[in-house]
């Protein structure tokens, strides 16, 4: 298993149209194959930076899971929101293994 960590930098005073975006990827993302953690908008500190977590099986399912994000009407109709409404100003993606597991058990204080 791999995770996709996408780091965005979104324009100022844009983060209603960025939690638009984010609620959108939250339908056609699973749809489409990936595993879905979450997308992050800014609450404290930085007012203009963002990320979307999401894991797939290996860089193959990756790949077909783009393939079909692409070919998705709700996943182009993203894309074209995105673009038109300027929301996003850098976006960069990393992809990371998971090293800590297995974990304790989460203690319920």
């Amino acid at each position: 298993m791999i995770t996709c960590f996408i780091r965005y930098e979104i324009a100022p005073y844009r983060v209603d149209a960025f939690e638009h975006y984010a609620r959108t990827w939250g339908q056609a993302i699973p749809r489409c194959g990936a595993d879905l953690i979450g997308y992050f908008a800014p609450q404290e500190g930085s007012a203009t930076t963002a990320y979307g977590v999401y894991s797939v099986a290996d860089l193959a399912a990756y790949e077909a899971y783009r393939a079909r994000l692409r070919d998705d009407p709700l996943g182009r109709e993203n894309y074209d929101f995105a673009k038109r409404e300027r929301i996003i100003t850098r976006e960069d993606r990393i992809f990371l293994r998971l090293a800590s597991a297995p974990h304790a058990p989460l203690v319920q204080a």
